[in-house]
Order: structure tokens, then C-alpha cells, then sequence
């Protein structure tokens, strides 16, 4: 039970860690065309991650994304361990991207993690040939296709929507238009904010309800659920839409607190380096990202914020001219995310060798 609880807890923190590393996707172009002061930019995004919830339990009425990052590995080799793996090596990783002021994917993060501890676990599991026959291959290159599909499906979106406002706008007088588009400002950013609860947050449901299910598999319980932790389905992870509404709740209110706490050197980052933008371009980057996190929500594939909102800003950039964009910068992004996933999941690896030593 101890080591259930330190893993729910460790959770949280790492939803809190990914509330303040992402707060930037949703408000980096906010804050740089001043319609809101910094303060005002992260309690604006934070109220609407929290919205995400009721969106998510009383309209769509489905957690999608919480299933699928439940089933990444197979249901018989998830344990405690290669969870606790998991989720620190994807705390620490994204605490190093954080402070080194890289847009890295907490998404991929988590995923990386929970997939490389379970496959160095399954090189323990007798009969096993290798540890990849733990993880859901498909799941994950379909998670994967996504570092570069994302991204574009937002600059292709930004692309069509600069173009369509270019045309709509191109006899408005510019002050007049300027003002409009900080006001609009506020809604897309609302709209951006809400995507990336809906998305993140249930990542670390999955993760939750994957860990409660590990340890009723393994006894913790003596057979029986207390009654915080039950829900239908408890066998095996079919569904998490019945989860105890707890859980969910304190994923949403955790990455909502995560993301008043800001994280103001991704903003410079997002904001500026990699092109600059304005309040019509803030709106289409926001409204594109926006709309390219609700299609991902519809398929039920957890992908990341931050590569969704770089590829609209690019596309953004792009449409004025191909070298506004600081491709450089870009460059490095690019790298930083395509090493996420390997590089959380032989962190993982190493931290469950670790682990199995010490348990």
C-alpha cells in the first residue's frame, strides 16, 4: 500500500512539473504581445486546464487518452516498479529540459518512461525471448508518428488560417485590427488551455489507474479495493472512464496549480526565439494548436502540446516568409524532442535495475 501511495503522490508531482513546463504552450504568445502581464497569462490558462474537466467527465463523457497511455504496456507486466521507474525518470528529464528552457514533451516523457522500465523488466520474466514483448509496439509508433504528425497538422492549420485572416483582414484599419486580435487573444489562448488539460491531464490518470490495478494484480489489497480506490473494471484495464471521480479531479486541479506556478524561461523561448509574433499570429498559432489538440482528443492519441503549439508558431512565421522563422533554434527543438522518448526510456531502465536492487 506505502509504495502505491508514494507512487500516486509522485504522480502528482510530476502533473504539477508538467503544468509549469507547459504553461508556456498556452501562454508564451500572450505574454509576448502584452495583452496579459505574466501573473495574469498563467492564472488565465490554469482556470481553463481546470475547465478541461468538466469538458472531459460531463460533455464528451470519455477519457480517451487515459486508456490508451494505460494500455502502452501489456496489462500482465505492469508492476509497482516499473511504474515508480517510469514516472521518476519522466520527472527528471522534464526537470532538466525545464531548467536548460527546452519545450521537450512531458507527454513523450511519460511514455518513454513507462515503456523502458517495462521493457527491462520483461528481460526478468521467464519466457520471455526480450523485454519489447511487454510493451504494445503499435500503440507506441502510433504515440511516436505523432512527434512529427502533431506539429505539422499545426503548421498546416496555421498555414490555412493566416492565409484565410490575411484575406478577411486585408482592408481593416491596422490599429483597429491590432486591438481586435488582442481580445481574441483571450479566447484563443482559453481554447489552448483547455486542449492541454484535456490531454495532459489524463496522462497521469492512466498512469494512476494503471498503478491501482498493478497492485490489486499483486495482492496489496488482500483481495479487497478500500473503497477511495474502487471502480468497475478493476481485472483489467478495459476502461478508466469509471475511475473514482477523485482521481481525475486531483489531475486536473494538480496540473492547474502546476501551471500558476509558470515557467517563464520556456516563454522566452516560445514567445520570441523561434519567430516573432503578433496578436493576429498569436491567435492563429493558439486557435491552431487549439483545434489540432481536439482532433488528437477525438482519436484518443496523447500527443504534445509543445510540439503542437511550435509547429503552428513555425507555420505562422513561415507564412510571412520562410526566414522568419529562426530555423537554428527550430533545429534544436526538433532534436531535443525525437530524444525524448529514448532518452526517459533508458533512463527508466537504469532506474528499475536500481530499483529491483533495492526492493
Amino acid at each position: 500500500m506505502t509504495l502505491l501511495l508514494v507512487i500516486i503522490i509522485l504522480a502528482l508531482i510530476f502533473d504539477f512539473i508538467n503544468g509549469f513546463h507547459d504553461a508556456a504552450n498556452s501562454i508564451a504568445t500572450i505574454v509576448t504581445t502584452k495583452v496579459l502581464t505574466p501573473f495574469q497569462a498563467v492564472v488565465w490558462a490554469a482556470f481553463f486546464n481546470f475547465v478541461a474537466f468538466f469538458i472531459a467527465k460531463h460533455i464528451i463523457g470519455d477519457f480517451g487518452i487515459a486508456n490508451t497511455v494505460a494500455k502502452t504496456v501489456i496489462t500482465e507486466y505492469i508492476t509497482l516498479p516499473v511504474i515508480l521507474s517510469g514516472i521518476i525518470a519522466a520527472i527528471i528529464w522534464n526537470l532538466l529540459t525545464w531548467w536548460l528552457g527546452i519545450p521537450s514533451s512531458s507527454s513523450h516523457t511519460l511514455i518513454g518512461g513507462f515503456a523502458g522500465a517495462a521493457i527491462m523488466a520483461g528481460f526478468f520474466v521467464p519466457g520471455l525471448s526480450n523485454g519489447f514483448q511487454t510493451i504494445h509496439v503499435a500503440i507506441i509508433l502510433k504515440i511516436a508518428a505523432f512527434i512529427v504528425l502533431a506539429p505539422l497538422i499545426g503548421m498546416i492549420m496555421a498555414l490555412i488560417l493566416s492565409t484565410l485572416l490575411h484575406h478577411i483582414c486585408r482592408k481593416a484599419n491596422p490599429h483597429k485590427a491590432d486591438s481586435w486580435f488582442k481580445r481574441l487573444q483571450l479566447v484563443s489562448s482559453a481554447l489552448f488551455s483547455v486542449g492541454h488539460g484535456l490531454n495532459d491531464s489524463q496522462k497521469v490518470m492512466g498512469i494512476i489507474g494503471a498503478a491501482v490495478i498493478a497492485a490489486g494484480a499483486a495482492g496489496y489489497f488482500d483481495g479487497e479495493l478500500p473503497e477511495w480506490l474502487v471502480w468497475t473494471g478493476l481485472e483489467r484495464i478495459n476502461n478508466l472512464n469509471d475511475m473514482p471521480s477523485w482521481i481525475p479531479l486531483t489531475c486536473f486541479t494538480v496540473i492547474a496549480l502546476g501551471t500558476m506556478s509558470g515557467g517563464w524561461k520556456i516563454v522566452k523561448t516560445m514567445g520570441s526565439r523561434i519567430t516573432r509574433v503578433t496578436p493576429v499570429e498569436g491567435v492563429v498559432a493558439e486557435t491552431a494548436g487549439a483545434l489540432t489538440l481536439f482532433l488528437t482528443e477525438i482519436l484518443k492519441i496523447p500527443v504534445s502540446t509543445t510540439h503542437t503549439i511550435t509547429g503552428a508558431i513555425i507555420g505562422v512565421g513561415a507564412t510571412k516568409r520562410l526566414s522568419a522563422v529562426r530555423w537554428g533554434i527550430t533545429k534544436n527543438l526538433l532534436i531535443a524532442w525525437i530524444l525524448t522518448i529514448p532518452v526517459s526510456a533508458v533512463l527508466a531502465a537504469g532506474i528499475f535495475l536500481l530499483v529491483k536492487a533495492i526492493m
